[in-house]
């Protein structure tokens, strides 16, 4: 596998220009990449002859057709008889309706005020697992959460701009911890990204510990391959 585009999406987010906390569709787009980097990797047969055959799809509006409940940012599954896919330039993986969910994901981007919002992105976080698993009890769960080591950051909402009065290097441990004590055991694949991004010009972005970062997805691919060999 020759790229890694959930992770260099994760890092466009930052890198070169200014994060706006704002924007409702960073999650979609990290977690769209999740489906090409399966693809790419191959380890799923069953997977790959889904998205071969156009039969299996993401959802960009992220639900379940005769199906209630909270959007997620990544929904993955079989696309409803007689639609036809949609391509996407530069997108492998093809786009439309499903029937059924067979993967979803949730992607949280904590960047700033990390020990403010720790107990939302949590809650946020345990929801949607739970609403996946309503939609589809054998719906394969992942949970993707970055979080921020910069020495220092500011944020943008909108036209506002404000200096983080705590530097999100000193949040980061306990939120790691609260993820790891809190979430994880409520999806079946659970990544936490480490990075660094002060948000100020000229955007630089870092992951914490690059090498454990690539293995770590990369990993979480082949396990999820393997999960979906079995599940479908």
């Amino acid at each position: 596998m020759e790229e890694l585009n959930l992770l260099r999406a994760f890092g466009d987010v930052f890198r070169g220009q200014k994060y706006n906390h704002r924007v409702s569709n960073t999650g979609d787009m990290i977690a769209s990449h999740l489906y090409e980097d399966l693809l790419a990797l191959g380890d799923s047969k069953k997977f790959t002859q889904n998205v071969e055959a156009r039969i299996g799809v993401v959802n960009t509006g992220n639900q379940v057709k005769g199906k209630k409940g909270r959007r997620g940012d990544g929904t993955f599954g079989r696309i409803v008889p007689g639609v036809p896919a949609t391509s996407i330039a530069g997108f492998a993986v093809a786009r439309g309706p499903i029937a059924n969910l067979e993967l979803g994901a949730e992607v949280k981007v904590v960047a700033t005020k990390m020990i403010a919002q720790i107990d939302r992105v949590t809650t946020d976080l345990n929801n949607q697992a739970k609403v996946f698993r309503g939609l589809n009890p054998n719906c394969i769960t992942v949970g993707i959460a970055g979080v921020n080591h910069a020495p220092q950051y500011v944020g943008y909402e909108g036209n506002r701009l404000y200096v983080a009065k705590k530097a999100p290097a000193k949040e980061a441990d306990e939120i790691i911890r609260r993820l790891d004590r809190d979430v994880r055991a409520n999806y079946d694949e659970f990544l936490i990204l480490p990075y660094s991004a002060t948000n100020i010009e000229p955007f630089p972005f870092a992951w914490i510990g690059e090498k454990n970062v690539r293995q770590e997805y990369a990993s979480l691919l082949v396990r999820l391959c393997d999960l979906y060999e079995r599940r479908f």
